[in-house]
């Protein structure tokens, strides 16, 4: 009875870590897909003739507003529905939508296309995180979440090697005929390349099980009560939820700011955009799984130890790492110490994703994990793709210009992220009464 017991909790945790490698690829995949855009920025903008606003508009905002608001209806569903058939749909959605990119031959087309992208990303992370919260005990979760936001990482250093492959060939070729499709151009065969493996990894996700939900797992009935009572939650703390959420939307204006490197590299120091994604996915590469199983791993150290803000430490480290290093990277004076400096930022980007996720789930009821998860990506998301690409866009078309997209770089973690970093003791204070609060109920 003993060994058979044993052996089902082998399989259970070998399961469940299957369970976390699949969505990883699926999380890889999505940014994959968000990031080939910022590898093509100057193809694209020469054959449909964009402004760097323009660009911005595709890097951000046609992104993210779905993105962000259709989170909150599919975290709802998130708590009371099969996941996995959630996330299965979403990635189908998004792989077709980065095919029909590819297609584009105006702003209007890769405008909708990206908008699309962006509804069916939405499905992911609420889910995942939902299903991978289920998938194991509470002091324990530190490290399957800290593996998936692995993904964070790894997304874009494939996006990046394999952009690299693609813009090199892109010298040697002009146009590509396809039977039926006709001639593309090679970034429009980029986006194709990129689209067609996660209309198969869809399948795959779709024959993963289910994992059983807590037995305190109550949900509302309908989706005006489950919003009503996830808002009023978070509305009685905003102060809790500041202290996490307010340093994630610094890391995510920072980092999907990134998509204009690839630029700020060719522009600034003449690095071929090519020469430049292979470089910086190689770093992604080396570092960026390290640093997201790094923090998870810490998170899971200090909860042991008793701290009872693990996780908002090691937030706060990587928002310490994040700033600096962002505010200075652009304004190196050679590209080598700029890359140097954008490595260490990954580094803190990874630090700050992996421990707000496993403070946001410390502190919310299990009934409200789904849409919790969901409210989250919803501001970090708005902040980030609003503002980050945007922000830097308008910058250089009306303040530095295109050849001083740098300080655009520079300027907008300074504006964005010092104000956050100066509040961060004051909020933390709040975090830990709610957490001591809970501890006692």
């Amino acid at each position: 009875m003993q060994e058979t017991t044993i052996k089902d909790d082998r399989y259970l945790k070998s399961s469940a870590w299957f369970t976390v490698g699949l969505l990883t690829i699926a999380y890889m995949f999505s940014f994959i897909d968000r990031y080939i855009l910022g590898l093509l920025i100057e193809p694209i903008k020469a054959d449909l003739n964009l402004s760097d606003t323009q660009i911005g508009l595709l890097l951000g905002p046609a992104f993210a507003f779905f993105y962000a608001t259709m989170g909150l209806p599919l975290g709802y569903m998130a708590d009371r529905i099969k996941r996995i058939s959630i996330v299965s749909i979403g990635i189908f959605i998004w792989s077709l939508a980065t095919v029909a990119s590819g297609f584009a031959q105006k702003f209007t087309h890769l405008f909708i296309a990206r908008m699309t992208v962006g509804i069916g990303e939405a499905t992911l992370s609420p889910c995942a995180l939902s299903i991978i919260n289920d998938s194991f005990p509470e002091n324990k979760r530190g490290r399957p979440i800290g593996f998936y936001t692995m993904g964070m990482s790894l997304g874009p250093a494939a996006a990046y090697l394999a952009g690299a492959a693609v813009l090199t060939w892109t010298k040697t070729t002009d146009l590509v005929a396809l039977p039926i499709v006709g001639e593309l151009a090679p970034w429009q065969l980029a986006f194709i390349v990129v689209g067609v493996p996660g209309l198969l990894l869809a399948l795959f996700i779709n024959m993963l099980k289910e994992p059983k939900r807590p037995l305190d797992h109550n949900p509302s009935s309908n989706l005006k009560e489950g919003l009503s009572d996830a808002l009023n939650y978070f509305t009685t703390r905003r102060w809790v939820f500041a202290s996490f959420i307010l340093p994630a939307c610094v890391m995510t204006i920072i980092a999907y700011s990134h998509a204009w490197l690839p630029a700020m590299f060719e522009r600034t120091w003449g690095m071929e955009a090519s020469k430049y994604a292979f470089i910086n996915g190689i770093l992604l590469l080396a570092f960026g799984p390290i640093s997201n199983n790094g923090a998870g791993w810490m998170c899971d150290y200090l909860a042991k130890k008793g701290y009872e803000d693990g996780g908002l430490r090691v937030l706060i480290l990587g928002v310490v790492i994040l700033l600096p290093t962002a505010i200075l990277a652009p304004l190196m004076p050679t590209p080598t110490l700029c890359l140097i400096l954008y490595t260490f930022n990954s580094i803190g980007t990874a630090f700050t994703s992996s421990s707000a996720l496993i403070t946001l789930l410390k502190v919310v009821p299990a009934n409200l994990k789904g849409i919790s998860v969901a409210f989250y990506l919803m501001c970090i998301s708005l902040a980030g793709l609003l503002i980050g690409p945007t922000a830097i866009g308008l910058l250089n078309d009306n303040v530095f210009g295109e050849a001083g997209v740098r300080y655009s770089m520079s300027v907008v973690p300074l504006i964005f992220g010092l104000p956050v970093l100066i509040l961060i003791p004051y909020m933390r204070k709040f975090y830990l009464k709610e957490v001591r609060e809970i501890k006692a109920r």
